[in-house]
């Protein structure tokens, strides 16, 4: 009986053998630390991927700029130098300017906005684009919330309490402009050099979504928040292009179905926890969020009077007016 059955352990083991022998790893850089979206829906886009192609391919996270800069990323991706990246949506914005769209200040009000957009014809549109613009393929949307406002210095409540203060932004002309709109010259900064700045006093504050500020710990470095929605914070999966067109029909379509499930997951994850994390951060760590003042109107009116100027690069007047629409709303 013991004879009869060593040849089929034996198979067995040489199956398995022969199916970690062919299995894949790609790269995927992260920007942002383990415990934001960046990683939930990387982490879950991995699993997905993994399941499958019956363990034929894995994925290595590399959370916290390891593989460099977001923006290095979009690059290496380019030259099929790396496999996968997750980043602000403001960081492919400089290689695909139509994206610009989706960080225009308040074209995005809320989650629901953010869906619609990246889940309909303007997100099939903007991947074509990024496609031909910068060699990579959009394949899901982790989501993260509005962008609000955090300093080490005063409670912000106007614009006009912006003064005095220097203010991180992205390398994004779009955000810098709304900041200039506000009535202070912000510094733009790689976001792997923000938390040391903040640390050590080089600037006094930062935009990002609460889910950002938790994962990152700048409530080490930062005492009040304001919550402000001016740019709502979309971070793609991309992959490098050619490596996709490498791929046989069969994984093209594994990979792309992956992506949507892992966009589906992402979108749940920030509803399910970004107010359990507005109450940590206030409980535990003691941070003070303020409203903005009167609606948060005076910020609106100051930053979307830059729109015009950014008609251009991001395709037309016609680009904007297409997602508004789409959003049910005028231009």
């Amino acid at each position: 009986m013991k004879k009869m059955m060593l040849p089929v352990a034996v198979a067995a083991v040489s199956a398995v053998m022969s199916q970690s022998a062919f299995a894949e790893t790609w790269r995927m850089a992260l920007g942002d630390a383990q415990g934001g979206t960046q990683y939930a829906m990387g982490e879950k886009f991995a699993q997905l991927i993994h399941e499958k192609t019956d363990g034929q391919v894995n994925v290595d996270l590399f959370p916290n700029g390891q593989l460099g800069s977001e923006q290095d990323t979009v690059s290496s991706a380019s030259m099929d130098m790396l496999d996968l990246s997750v980043l602000a949506i403001n960081n492919i914005t400089p290689f695909s300017p139509t994206v610009g769209v989706l960080t225009l200040p308040y074209v995005i009000t809320g989650h629901e906005d953010a869906k619609v957009l990246t889940q309909g014809e303007i997100g099939e549109e903007l991947t074509e684009n990024t496609i031909r613009d910068a060699g990579v393929r959009i394949l899901s949307w982790a989501y993260s919330g509005c962008r609000v406002l955090s300093n080490s210095s005063k409670p912000v409540a106007s614009p006009e309490d912006l003064r005095g203060l220097t203010i991180r932004v992205p390398r994004n002309e779009i955000m810098i402009a709304s900041y200039q709109e506000w009535g202070v010259n912000p510094l733009p900064m790689a976001w792997s050099e923000t938390f040391t700045a903040l640390q050590q006093g080089v600037v006094d504050g930062q935009d990002n979504p609460y889910i950002t500020i938790n994962a990152m710990k700048f409530y080490e470095v930062q005492d009040y928040i304001t919550d402000i929605c001016y740019v709502f914070s979309l971070e793609p999966l991309i992959m490098s292009e050619s490596k996709f067109q490498s791929l046989s029909p069969d994984m093209q379509e594994l990979v792309l179905e992956a992506g949507r499930e892992a966009t589906a997951y992402s979108y749940d994850y920030l509803l399910d926890s970004e107010e359990a994390i507005k109450q940590t951060l206030v409980e535990e760590h003691g941070m003070q969020i303020i409203e903005p003042a009167n609606g948060e109107q005076e910020w609106i009116d100051r930053a979307t009077s830059i729109w015009p100027r950014f008609y251009d690069s991001i395709g037309g007047e016609e680009r904007l007016e297409a997602a508004l629409q789409a959003l049910g709303r005028d231009l």
